[in-house]
């Protein structure tokens, strides 16, 4: 399957994030759209990889190259993981505090 296919569905959930951050007011939304974003860079880097590291098997049958990404993805991965402790955490304590979860209310913890 050619890269290009990779890119667009990458583009595509990327902007479909970005979109539902920039839109919604309420913070579990947001969050999923933070690991929406998150989720398209790592298809994205794992997609160069397999290309380069099919490019480079052609060339060399041992060749480690492009595994790279593959590890960036994992390191991206267990990054997102204590996002998701830290962040679902920061919200059950906001709900408990405000009773909502949209984020236009926090407006009123300034005092």
């Amino acid at each position: 399957m050619p890269i290009t296919y990779y890119i667009v569905l990458s583009i595509v959930l990327f902007c479909i994030g970005v979109v539902g951050v920039l839109t919604r007011r309420n913070a579990i939304i947001i969050f999923m759209c933070i690991e929406l974003m998150l989720n398209a860079v790592n298809l994205l880097l794992v997609a160069f990889s397999k290309m380069h590291n099919g490019k480079a098997i052609v060339s060399n049958p041992t060749s480690t190259v492009g595994i790279d990404g593959q590890l960036f993805v994992f390191f991206i991965m267990v990054v997102a993981a204590a996002e998701v402790c830290v962040g679902l955490s920061i919200i059950v304590m906001m709900y408990r505090n405000t009773h909502s979860v949209d984020v236009n209310f926090l407006n009123r913890l300034k005092n």
